[in-house]
């Protein structure tokens, strides 16, 4: 099932999602607009953050059941928003006309938790999830990608090279998998070249939300 006015951005750690989303967020039109990650800034997002840091040591098999479980409370749940940010309730906020732009989703838990266990179990726990209308793949080598990681003053437990190598592999076996018409449901994917200037970035993807999605009047 797709879910109307989602819009989804993936791509591996130091992609440059999070710029891009910042970027939208200054368009005039993006005031209609909600914006939100994963992990999410409710409970159980804030505890995954915690593992991600490596604070809280689990299992590679609890940690795909807690993306799930933190994703069902942002699809699924009750509708949370503060200002323009959507902490919970994606599927309420859609089916009531406002669009969602999200800085990951479940294509990110195929990707990575399927390095770290049983590739069954990420496929599983999020067989359930609707698929976004537009999704953005962000192209980079985690050579380049580290770069920028390592300006940053931390790193979470999967911003390594030979992982990132491996999730890059995944994502596009993934993303090759939805590409199938009988998989996306209608879909539409977009591969973006992520070593290219934030500009050129930023004037694509408003380009592809113009001629894909109904924008708010303003």
């Amino acid at each position: 099932m797709i879910l109307k006015n989602f819009i989804v951005f993936e791509g591996i750690d130091g992609s440059g999602t999070s710029t891009q989303i910042e970027i939208l967020k200054n368009k005039p039109e993006a005031s209609k607009f909600f914006f939100t990650a994963e992990p999410t800034k409710s409970a159980t997002g804030q505890f995954l953050r915690k593992i991600l840091k490596g604070d809280i040591p689990v299992t590679n098999e609890t940690a795909a059941y807690l993306f799930a479980a933190d994703r069902n409370e942002h699809i699924n749940g009750q509708l949370c928003t503060q200002d323009n940010t959507l902490i919970t309730g994606v599927s309420k906020a859609c089916n009531e006309g406002n669009i969602i732009i999200s800085d990951r989703y479940f294509f990110s838990s195929l990707a990575y938790q399927s390095i770290s266990c049983n590739s069954e179990i990420p496929r599983t726990v999020n067989s359930f999830f609707p698929l976004p209308e537009l999704l953005f793949y962000f192209d980079i080598t985690p050579d380049i990608s580290l770069k920028r990681i390592n300006e940053r003053s931390f790193k979470e437990i999967y911003e390594k090279e030979e992982f990132l190598n491996k999730t890059v592999k995944a994502y596009k076996s993934v993303l090759k998998e939805y590409q199938n018409p009988d998989k996306n449901k209608g879909m539409k994917i977009i591969i973006i070249d992520a070593t290219e200037t934030k500009e050129e970035i930023s004037n694509l993807i408003w380009k592809e939300i113009q001629n894909s999605i109904e924008l708010p009047i303003l």
